[in-house]
């Protein structure tokens, strides 16, 4: 089919999907098509997100489960839709009691619980703008990011489980809040009852609900182009880059995804297996499931506490049907034996959709044999943040999701021959694709539009023979630390910024606590015999200091590694893939690594790769 037909038909499957919602006024036109990010979907509509997610379900069936939680030490609770829109309105009632109007800014520092879906439903349902910022930031990252935010509310929690030990949140959110200026209220959520500060301006969640009973709010419809949330997406030189998503076209987005790759009947669960501070979390744990009147499984803490059979005894005690899930997560499941997936009643489960990253074939086999039982069907999931979280799924659902056009080209924009690697497009217009970056320099849009007529992801991939794409990696590669993006080749121009820095390299490895943490490597500089060598110990220190001043802390590498050289005969992802392994074993402040050990890391990733 001519590729101008298959743009008009992805644009008529959009206009199909998107009237499974309910428009408090109808679109003049479904989108205007303005080139680069200034193309606007569901031209003078106007809807009401959290109608969408609630109360609509409530003529149906207002005693459905909406919310199933439970609690890392064993706590549950779960919400009808009746009882989810009744918190939300309170809720939102009594954030308009502190001042939240349309428009204004709320961050949210919280782990994955109820209160935190109803302080995302009830910024909706004021046409606040909310930011889920991860409960594992450290103190000057949270900082940072609300200072560029600038929110008239703060809403955290005392204290979050995560791994067996309590991270306390309202003490860093204090801490942040020291550093920046224009937070009004903080609205603590008391999870876990340790001793915290109080200040003036802060106030319980349950003294905000108390002040919103009784209190009648008129339902907000928002433009569909409005912003809905922002989602920190990673730091350029210090400063977070927040990817913002508009109301009708995110909402759209993600009701789409749901009903079309995930689940199939309302009494469905789905249970999204990330942190709710990511975006996938938001649209697949949150909007996705609640626009589209299903049951959605939160779980607060971590799957190996306290055994590595967590996540089998959720999937069995509450009947999970989805499971959204990321490639790493799944291999520490599989590299448990201690708890195999046979030891529970895994029958309920028929979708499993992983994303993030490349699976491999090992992994992807034992979520089909082992955990799908060859009942369940398993599906690569690609997205990005910019564009709402998952846009395609691999195999294809029936029917099909709404065609991206998604195309590998060139450097110079033609289409790559099958096999020939090139940066993998976008040529369909795309509802969920962001509506603004935060103060973005100069070169950030020229990244995502420097292809006219297409949307650049700046994913490097493949045409295989047969049709399929096959992803790469990142052209840029970043590491995912604290839930926060983060660029190795800007670590690794810091590094090499340093007098003492010859050559450096930069890679993340897995972290309990932290998802990732940054390693460095680098090949040191000739003594010029003048002054005495400092010891190692001093220079790891110099160079964590370094890269810490020059980006910001998530980036401040945990470990350096030194090196006697760097080979420069082999490809730069052969050498970050061997240097990646080699820091797999338990972190050291630093380390050395030789030459022969460097060479035979390398030899085993060719040979895997092979």
């Amino acid at each position: 089919m001519p590729a101008e037909a298959d743009h008009v038909r992805a644009l008529d499957a959009w206009e199909h999907e998107a009237a499974h919602l309910d428009w408090a006024r109808p679109w003049q036109q479904l989108c205007d098509e303005q080139p680069g990010p200034d193309a606007r979907w569901f031209v003078d509509a106007r809807i009401d997100v959290a109608h969408n997610c609630l109360h609509r379900h409530l003529a149906d069936d207002p005693h459905r489960v909406a919310l199933l939680w439970e609690g890392e030490p064993g706590d549950t609770r779960q919400l009808t839709y009746r009882e989810l829109a009744d918190e939300v309105e309170r809720f939102a009632a009594g954030l308009s009691q502190l001042g939240v109007r349309t428009g204004d800014r709320v961050a949210l520092y919280l782990g994955v619980l109820p209160e935190t879906v109803v302080a995302m439903l009830a910024c909706a349902r004021l046409g606040a703008v909310h930011c889920v910022l991860f409960s594992t930031l450290p103190a000057d990252a949270l900082a940072d990011r609300l200072e560029d935010l600038a929110p008239r509310v703060l809403i955290t929690q005392d204290g979050s489980w995560r791994n067996g030990v309590v991270l306390p949140l309202k003490a860093r959110a204090d801490e942040a809040l020291a550093a920046t200026s224009g937070v009004d209220h903080t609205v603590v959520v008391r999870r876990t009852g340790i001793d915290i500060a109080w200040y003036e301006g802060d106030r319980t969640y349950q003294d905000v609900l108390a002040a919103g009973t009784g209190r009648q709010l008129a339902p907000t419809a928002l433009p569909a182009d409005d912003p809905l949330l922002v989602v920190y997406l990673a730091d350029r030189r210090r400063h977070p880059i927040g990817v913002v998503h508009r109301a009708g076209g995110y909402l759209a987005y993600a009701n789409t995804l749901h009903r079309r790759a995930l689940t199939s009947d309302p009494a469905d669960v789905c249970w999204a297996a990330v942190d709710i501070g990511w975006l996938a979390g938001q649209a697949h744990g949150v909007y996705g499931p609640l626009s589209a009147g299903t049951t959605t499984l939160l779980y607060e803490g971590t799957l190996d506490t306290p055994t590595h059979a967590r996540a089998w005894q959720l999937i069995e005690r509450y009947g999970v049907n989805a499971l959204v899930t990321t490639p790493s997560v799944a291999r520490n499941l599989h590299q448990w034996p201690d708890a195999p997936p046979s030891q529970a009643e895994l029958g309920s489960l028929r979708s499993i959709v992983h994303l993030g990253e490349p699976i491999d074939p090992e992994t992807r086999q034992w979520l089909k044999e082992e955990v799908g039982q060859g009942r369940c069907s398993v599906r690569d999931g690609w997205g990005q943040i910019e564009l709402g979280a998952i846009c395609t799924v691999d195999p294809a659902p029936q029917p099909p999701l709404p065609d991206p056009g998604l195309e590998v080209v060139g450097d110079d924009g033609r289409v790559a021959a099958p096999g020939e690697p090139g940066e993998l497009v976008l040529r369909h217009p795309w509802p969920g694709m962001f509506l603004d970056i935060r103060h973005p320099d100069a070169s950030t849009m020229d990244r995502y539009w420097h292809h006219p007529g297409c949307y650049a992801t700046g994913d490097l991939a493949r045409r295989e023979p047969d049709g399929r794409i096959e992803i790469l990696g990142r052209m840029d590669p970043v590491v995912l630390v604290s839930g926060q993006l983060v660029s190795a080749d800007e670590v690794r121009e810091a590094l090499e910024e340093h007098p003492r820095v010859a050559r450096a390299e930069a890679v993340g490895c897995p972290d309990p606590r932290s998802g990732h943490v940054m390693a460095a490597y680098v090949v040191l500089e000739g003594d010029d015999g003048d002054q005495p060598a400092p010891s190692l110990a001093t220079v790891a220190r110099e160079l964590r200091g370094h890269v810490d001043d020059t980006l910001g802390g998530l980036a401040r590498p945990r470990s350096v590694g030194f090196l006697d050289r760097l080979p420069d005969d082999e490809p730069r992802e052969l050498i970050r893939s061997a240097l990646t392994d080699l820091c797999r074993a338990p972190h050291e402040a630093l380390f050395h690594v030789t030459e022969e050990r460097l060479a035979t890391a390398i030899s085993a990733r060719r040979h895997s790769a092979s």
